[in-house]
């Protein structure tokens, strides 16, 4: 019964609040131990109701200590011993003697002071990292909740597109901008072309602790959605999406003309002259490019077939104008008129 009376005045006193870091670490028979010598000045009597609300005054409210108290994840039990080395002392003290309320305040105050001077040389957390994930080494202690605080960011990140040739090799690599613990499971799903995030259209691939995985030879229906999700002491940590596109690549037959195309332009200068300098005749002659031959091959049969239109026009006129010249075969014809 007298505890359930404590732990009403304390939340009674604290009812704006919440917890703090004080309540966090000292339980409520400790705190009524140190209150029970509390003496209201000009009154003359024990008042724990004032004691409380000094309390809260001094810790609660004090905004120094709560950013103290702003560690890294594994070091609240480094907080929870500051804060009862500044207190027990109090408490032994306090239970068996009574003290005005001035002490009181003055030695309280002082503790604080105290514990904001040892609590900040502890490790502070990382800072959280944008714009997902379960953030571990992230983690801050919280005393207005006694819990730690994790980034606030879900856990599915934004999905990032990725292409590849069919027939070709590609690799996706699950990447995670923050540090990993150091026992994680990765887990890799498919899902066949739509653009879900929805767990039910994912199949899984494979499950260990490759971060990367491999497609040797894509195909066409390789083409859809690859998530990564990774775990840690059985509790998922981030989800990464990655949109894969295979680009189809030419026929067969398509291909084998290209390469042919391409054995005949190298085949060209076995055939070019080159000179090399050793034959005293300069620097060595570079070779034109394909389409540099082709268009001077064009002009030459261009000029070949003009040549033997050429030709062929002054043959002709030649022999319209010889027989134009010609004179006739025999004598003359004459014409007489009679009248």
């Amino acid at each position: 019964m007298g505890k359930v009376i404590v732990w009403g005045l304390v939340l009674y006193a604290l009812v704006d609040s919440g917890l703090s870091c004080f309540q966090c670490f000292v339980d409520a028979d400790e705190s009524s131990r140190l209150c029970k010598g509390y003496i209201l000045s000009g009154y003359d009597i024990v008042n724990l109701d004032h004691c409380f609300k000094a309390i809260y005054r001094i810790f609660n409210n004090n905004t120094k200590v709560i950013q103290a108290a702003h560690v890294a994840g594994g070091y609240e039990d480094e907080l929870r011993n500051i804060m009862l080395a500044q207190i027990t002392p109090l408490i032994k003290e306090f239970e068996t003697t009574n003290h005005y309320d001035f002490v009181y305040e003055d030695r309280l105050q002082k503790a604080a002071d105290s514990f904001i001077a040892e609590a900040s040389r502890l490790p502070r957390a990382i800072e959280c990292v944008p714009p997902c994930g379960f953030q571990e080494s992230a983690a801050t202690y919280d005393c207005v909740t006694c819990l730690y605080k994790i980034c606030e960011f879900p856990l599915d990140c934004p999905g990032s597109n990725i292409t590849g040739v069919e027939h070709n090799g590609t690799e996706i690599f699950c990447d995670v901008p923050f540090p990993l613990p150091a026992d994680i499971e990765v887990v890799w799903r498919f899902a066949e072309e739509v653009k879900t995030e929805l767990v039910d259209h994912f199949k899984e691939l494979t499950m260990g602790v490759d971060l990367l995985y491999t497609i040797p030879s894509l195909r066409l229906d390789h083409k859809g959605i690859y998530q990564c999700e990774i775990f840690s002491n059985q509790h998922s940590i981030i989800r990464n999406y990655y949109y894969l596109t295979v680009i189809p690549q030419p026929p067969a037959a398509c291909v084998e003309l290209h390469h042919i195309f391409e054995d005949v332009l190298l085949l060209e200068e076995d055939y070019w002259p080159v000179t090399h300098p050793h034959d005293g005749l300069g620097s060595p002659a570079r070779l034109p490019s394909a389409p540099v031959l082709t268009a001077c091959l064009a002009v030459m049969h261009l000029l070949a077939f003009l040549c033997l239109w050429y030709l062929y026009w002054l043959l002709a006129m030649r022999r319209t104008t010889n027989s134009s010249n010609q004179e006739p075969d025999g004598p003359p014809i004459e014409i007489f008129l009679v009248k």
